[in-house]
């Protein structure tokens, strides 16, 4: 990996940098569409590469499992399996361990659980996680980590109480092992992440950031994971900001499985390089297209008549040729057409908010175009207040120049701004 920082926003933590792996540049900060099992649903690989995407993530616990590392190596690694021409992430899988499988055991081996086909038990170790990411040949690896434990029940991990300790510290010792386990492969073309865990625990998040960093010589970047599982806004800004602050300026920074855009770009104006999440796509399959101006969801009945396109100054294939919101609307939940076409638009969507964050940073003018994506964004509807509190931290005063906007705090309450001046 060859890691240059290019531009810093004079105001906030953002900044441009350059990344060049092994199948090409990519341009930071930037969004990665999810590819879990070798696909983005409903695009060709050529499909993806021609809406400029150069960066796009696997998932090694699904490949491991279909179509299997044996079939992988013997078609020359994924990006010759899916014919993917750029760079390829691929996450250890240690998520969906416990997302995906209520019967997975942690251990200080590994994670035992049972086969989702066969039902037989099955180890996955850090020297295996790192084995399948070899096979499948990705130019960015992450270690195996240990995120706590899943509540099904609720839908989030759990971010508090002795496991997260636990968990955070059997990381750093699987970290050591992926470490190892690597440098004795050779591989010197893929890089290996390491994942900075701690739930929504300061001081577990400082240990953690203390161990990570004294390994920065043998790592080629850092993830933060373990959040994005239904922790409160205010909260998880707070713990990107105290991990972006701490890690190497030298090394790219990724926050795992982000993807709404105020949450991307609060991220980038906290530090963050990369981001991940299948919401821009799974929310096109449900018929909701991504807009400067906000979502729009085009099984409404208000669009059936609608011969506009979705964004007139979109330049993907669903905007630039033409296709109306009634049309959508019309095929929506009827072709597979109507998906393939809104995932199209809603990639190029996150490909232009970042795009936007970064030439805006290039130019010096980020915190102006922060206000004017969050004033278009939601309009008169109210900001999000974890959302004015986050980038106020670095600088920018979302109602600077609007003290009457609507602010919307986590409780859902809606109020004036100006009432708590």
């Amino acid at each position: 990996m060859e890691f240059e920082v290019l531009a810093r926003c004079h105001t906030t933590r953002a900044r441009v940098s350059r990344m060049k792996l092994a199948h090409g540049v990519t341009m930071l900060p930037t969004f990665m569409p999810v590819a879990t099992q070798a696909a983005i649903k409903g695009l060709t690989a050529q499909q993806v590469e021609a809406l400029g995407i150069t960066l796009i993530l696997n998932n090694t616990y699904h490949l491991n499992l279909r179509p299997g590392t044996e079939v992988l190596k013997e078609a020359g690694g994924a990006h010759q399996f899916q014919g993917w021409r750029r760079n390829l992430l691929t996450d250890s899988g240690g998520f969906q361990l416990v997302s995906l499988n209520k019967f997975t055991k942690i251990t200080e081996e590994g994670a035992l659980f049972e086969s989702p086909f066969t039902g037989e038990p099955t180890m996955l170790t850090p020297e295996e996680s790192i084995s399948i990411q070899h096979a499948i040949g990705s130019d960015i690896m992450m270690q195996l980590d240990d995120v706590g434990k899943f509540s099904h029940s609720l839908l989030h991990t759990l971010t508090t109480g002795p496991r997260v300790g636990e968990a955070m510290w059997r990381t750093i010792r699987w970290l050591d092992r992926c470490i190892e386990f690597h440098e004795k492969s050779g591989r010197s073309h893929q890089n290996l992440f390491a994942i900075v865990q701690g739930g929504i625990d300061s001081v577990l998040r400082d240990q953690c950031l203390n161990e990570m960093i004294k390994r920065k010589d043998r790592v080629a970047g850092y993830a933060i994971g373990g959040l994005s599982g239904g922790e409160e806004k205010d909260v998880f800004w707070r713990i990107i900001k105290q991990c972006a602050d701490r890690l190497p300026a030298d090394r790219p920074r990724y926050s795992m499985g982000i993807g709404f855009a105020e949450d991307l770009l609060v991220c980038v104006a906290l530090g963050v390089d990369m981001a991940d999440c299948v919401f821009p796509t799974r929310t096109a399959r449900f018929g909701v297209a991504l807009t400067f101006s906000g979502p729009i969801n085009l099984r409404l009945g208000k669009h059936a008549a609608d011969l506009q396109p979705i964004d007139g100054t979109c330049p993907c294939p669903t905007c630039s040729d033409g296709t109306s919101r009634a049309m959508l609307h019309h095929i929506i939940t009827l072709e597979t057409a109507g998906a393939h076409a809104l995932t199209q638009h809603n990639i190029v969507f996150e490909a232009r908010v970042m795009g936007g964050a970064r030439e805006a940073i290039m130019n010096g003018n980020f915190p102006d175009y922060l206000k004017t994506f969050f004033a278009n964004y939601f309009g008169d509807a109210g900001y999000p207040e974890w959302c004015v509190n986050a980038l106020r931290s670095v600088g920018v005063d979302l109602l600077e120049d609007r003290p009457d906007t609507k602010v919307i705090s986590g409780d859902g309450t809606v109020w004036e701004y100006s009432d708590r001046a």
